[in-house]
C-alpha cells in the first residue's frame, strides 16, 4: 500500500483507514511510538504488557467456554 502525506495546519498527517485501525486495535486514545531507523518510519501503539496478557488470556478463555456462555445468555 501506498500512501501519500497530507496537509494538517503547518504540519503533515498519515491517514490510516478504518480496517488497518481495527486490525492493530487503534483508535483516537491509542497512545503511539514513533521511532526511526534514520531510513524506516515505524509507528506503534503502546500497549501495557500486563494488559494485553489480560486480554489475550479473556480472549481464550472466551473462545474455550463459548457455548457454555451461548448457555448461561439465554
Amino acid at each position: 500500500m501506498q500512501k501519500k502525506l497530507s496537509v494538517v495546519g503547518n504540519s503533515l498527517g498519515l491517514i490510516i483507514e478504518r480496517p488497518v485501525l481495527d486490525l492493530l486495535r487503534i483508535d483516537k486514545d491509542t497512545p503511539l511510538e514513533i521511532t526511526t531507523d534514520g531510513d524506516v518510519l515505524i509507528i506503534r501503539p503502546v500497549r501495557d504488557e500486563k494488559t494485553e496478557r489480560l486480554r489475550e488470556a479473556a480472549i481464550r478463555m472466551a473462545h474455550a467456554h463459548a457455548s457454555t456462555f451461548e448457555k448461561l445468555a439465554k
